[in-house]
């Protein structure tokens, strides 16, 4: 079974890996917030978790994720 990566729910999840080009903005962005968040929530924030919390986030307005 998968360990749950810092920022997932405490549920374990099964991560695939995907590769994803982006900007150099979004990019930066990214890192940023991992560092807010890991400062805000006392916890190791990577790109990879914030980039699942967005693409949850995304998938959840379009009605494809619950």
């Amino acid at each position: 079974m998968a360990k749950a990566q810092p920022g997932a729910s405490h549920q374990e999840e099964k991560l695939r890996p995907l590769t994803i080009y982006l900007e150099e903005e979004q990019v930066e962005a990214l890192e940023q917030l991992a560092r807010e968040f890991t400062q805000a929530y006392r916890q190791r924030w990577s790109r990879g978790a914030v980039v699942r919390l967005a693409v949850g986030d995304f998938l959840t307005r379009q009605g494809r994720f619950r």
